[in-house]
């Protein structure tokens, strides 16, 4: 997450240096302002991010309270609400729009075709329709591909090796972020080559995970992973408290 930081902050500085050049392209004034559209509010374990996030503007000289603003938008979990949030910031007139993950990306490119946006992360931007190419993306869209379909097919391997046992996997993951499916899909594939069976645990929202956690515990799967997503990390608690109470062997995509 950390490297992740920091690739959004230099795209943010490519993105914010011409706003600064070229100031004539937009609506004059002193304080610029920056739309921030996430799932959730930072909890104790993401604030370290948010903070990089400033810092790493701070030292291109863009100070909060000073020459930029930040409007923070949430859906809080709930996805349906983003479209909303997203029109509003462009009611704003905010200069720049920062989506984190895929889904409020596309709440992003749903509400403007002008404000640029900078994408946190994105699975798969090309396959999801939000750029042309990796190289050449056209439209208001730029920011960092991620390699998660990639690191999850691996962290199979991973789990293969450190318990060759295994054959039956359970998989928790948000089916409402388009971007989980391209990583099932990976992962299936990849699966099926070392014999393991996954079985899919599907969230949308806070209320699904009890239902989760009960079918893991009448199939017995031999181990738990878990995929990058706002709503599982919102979660992570209740999730790593079920694995160690199941003393079920679990993979996480981050610390």
């Amino acid at each position: 997450m950390r490297l992740i930081g920091l690739a959004v902050i230099l795209t943010l500085g490519l993105s914010l240096v011409p706003l600064a050049v070229e100031a004539q392209e937009y609506k004059a004034r002193e304080v610029y302002r920056i739309g921030y559209l996430g799932n959730f509010a930072p909890n104790a374990g993401s604030l370290r991010n948010t903070e990089a996030f400033r810092q790493g503007l701070r030292e291109l000289g863009w100070v909060e309270g000073r020459n930029m603003l930040i409007e923070w938008r949430y859906s809080e979990g709930r996805a349906e609400r983003l479209s909303d949030l997203a029109a509003e910031l462009v009611r704003l007139k905010v200069d720049l729009i920062v989506a984190s993950a895929a889904l409020a990306t596309l709440a992003a490119k749903q509400a403007t075709t002008t404000i640029p946006i900078v994408t946190i992360a994105v699975s798969d931007p090309v396959g999801l329709g939000l750029v042309a190419s990796l190289a050449r993306p056209g439209g208001n869209i730029t920011g960092t591909a991620s390699l998660f379909p990639e690191l999850a097919a691996k962290r199979v391997e991973l789990l293969k090796e450190t318990l060759p046992g295994v054959s039956r996997v359970a998989v928790l993951w948000n089916v409402a972020n388009p971007g989980n499916a391209i990583i099932w899909k990976e992962m299936q594939i990849f699966a099926r080559r070392l014999g393991v069976t996954l079985q899919s645990r599907e969230v949308r929202g806070p209320e699904d995970f009890e239902g989760a956690f009960a079918a893991m515990t009448r199939q017995r799967p031999h181990a738990l992973m878990a995929l990058e997503d706002p709503l599982i990390f919102q979660h992570q608690t209740s999730i790593v408290d079920f694995a160690a109470k199941s003393r079920l062997p679990a993979m996480y995509p981050f610390r």
